[in-house]
């Protein structure tokens, strides 16, 4: 599959190679100033950085403001679907006690002496549609029940449920970090989501379960009393210690149109937030099969389009027209979601207004990652539009350096520089899809497999300027050393095992 391109087409560059690399190194650490310096929201920090860079680099006064919109508007046109799709039906998931369920049933398969299996397990079930921030603290006061009940050190329930929304939020579509990626890299979602789940899965049982565990047995750490007997989803403190998973008011009361609390019809007044057991919790097979229905729907696409292209069925085809249309990644999130108001929601008596509310509540803590991601994309077609990516490229070529290898090292960087893995995420596929472009012989694993680098790039080295490492810390009572001596160590394992079964599966395909 050829690399989108999502910027006017590119002009003569002004410069040789080496004035355009000094540009492309300049605004990164413009861009790195901008945010920890001058904390500048990224949002406006990308789009500032990327009108300098045209400027700079002479692209046409005429041609700047349809490069900056094309690249901006292209990338969310995907990216915002995906994201808000995916968001809705977490919150549907989350509102009608999904979430309990899941570890509930997955504790009681597995025994209690596997507890933290159990926990990991349904924390990757339920992080596939839901955002890290969010997902944590929904899952916080069930982790809390069974490690009061069972005993032990927080971190040995606690670890592996994180790692899990860590691999799922940076592997996985439909969540906006590789979402973006491939969009910007023109790789194929399907096979995207396809590596996701093959890397990220070993990935987390080995950086995140085994040494959540080991850490869990080295550290002991007391199961805090953060919310007083309260949930996740009705403590002031949940509401405000993840800003990506909620906003809250002056009083410390959530914001209509943000989650925990569910707002009212389209961003009205907020109602009471819902209590931590519904009356009529859906059954574990519900809660699965809803998890797993788009995942099908996503893998016939690919499956059958994969024959397709082999020649074993016929690629004009009805049923492989049908199987594209449903198995595309929008549309097989619409049907689940839909199919999710109805079993979650009307199913279980919730009237249409209610669902309207709960599902609404789910978009305003999405919004800022939508925004940076979509100016990622227009950093990264400003880059192209430039000739800074085919400088990068020729530099790359004769440095030998593969490009899954350079994409990686770009991506650990920008991260540990600057903290925000949707920046690291966005801004390196940015600086890499130009050089993608001017490369040949990729083939639609490669373009997925460099995808998956570049988020295992992201995870590393969480540190002190990661809005994670103090939502981690703060919720498990850690100090400041203990946090670094598990979750960023944990944090680095799970982006370098990632990263070193890429670049294998790369060598093999």
């Amino acid at each position: 599959m050829e690399p989108r391109l999502f910027a006017a087409e590119a002009v003569e560059p002004a410069y040789s190679a080496g004035p355009l690399l000094l540009i492309a190194a300049a605004s990164v650490v413009l861009l790195l100033f901008m945010i920890i310096k001058l904390k500048l929201h990224a949002f406006v920090a990308l789009i500032l950085v990327s009108l300098l860079v045209a400027l700079v680099a002479r692209v046409p006064l005429t041609d700047i403001v349809t490069t900056l919109t094309s690249g901006f508007g292209s990338t969310l046109a995907s990216v915002a679907l995906l994201v808000g799709l995916g968001a809705m039906l977490g919150r549907l998931l989350d509102f009608s006690g999904g979430a309990q369920v899941l570890a509930d049933s997955l504790v009681r398969a597995f025994g209690e002496k596997r507890a933290p299996l159990a926990l990991g397990v349904a924390a990757l079930l339920f992080g596939f549609p839901i955002f890290f921030d969010a997902g944590f603290v929904v899952f916080l006061p069930i982790v809390f029940t069974i490690a009061r009940r069972l005993g032990g050190s927080i971190l040995l329930y606690g670890l592996p449920v994180a790692a899990a929304f860590a691999v799922m939020h940076a592997f996985v579509p439909p969540h906006p970090g590789p979402v973006a990626a491939a969009e910007l890299l023109g790789a194929d979602l399907g096979l995207t989501l396809v590596f996701g789940l093959l890397i990220g899965l070993p990935t987390w049982l080995i950086g995140g379960y085994w040494f959540g565990t080991w850490a869990g047995r080295r550290y002991h750490i007391a199961v805090p009393d953060v919310f007083g007997g309260g949930s996740a989803k009705t403590d002031p403190t949940a509401a405000t210690a993840a800003p990506d998973a909620a906003q809250s008011g002056p009083d410390g009361t959530a914001v209509a149109g943000t989650a925990p609390a569910v707002a009212g019809p389209s961003g009205g007044p907020e109602t009471k937030a819902e209590p931590v057991h519904p009356a009529n919790p859906p059954s574990f097979g519900t809660v699965l099969s809803l998890l797993l229905l788009p995942l099908i729907l996503i893998f016939l696409n690919t499956g059958l389009t994969t024959l397709a292209t082999a020649g074993t069925v016929d690629e004009d085809s009805t049923v492989v027209a049908v199987a594209q249309l449903i198995g595309s990644t929008p549309v097989a999130l619409l049907i689940t979601l839909l199919v999710a108001m109805v079993v979650l929601g009307r199913h279980r008596g919730e009237s249409a207004e209610k669902i309207e509310s709960v599902v609404n509540s789910a978009l305003g803590p999405v919004c800022a990652v939508i925004l940076i991601t979509g100016a990622g994309g227009m950093f990264g077609g400003v880059l192209r539009a430039s000739g800074i990516g085919e400088a990068l490229a020729d530099v790359l070529a004769d440095t030998g350096l593969p490009v899954i290898v350079a994409a990686f090292v770009i991506s650990v960087l920008l991260r540990v520089a600057q903290g925000s893995a949707t920046v690291a995420l966005t801004t390196t596929a940015g600086l890499i899809a130009p050089v993608i472009e001017a490369t040949s012989g990729l083939s639609g694993p490669d373009l997925a497999l460099i995808v998956i680098a570049i988020a295992s790039g992201a995870t590393v080295l969480s540190h002190v300027n990661d809005s994670g490492f103090w939502l981690v810390s703060r919720f498990f009572g850690m100090d400041v050393k203990t946090t670094l001596k598990t979750w960023t160590v944990m944090e680095t394992l799970l982006g370098t095992i990632g990263f070193a079964l890429a670049l294998l599966l790369s060598l093999i395909l």
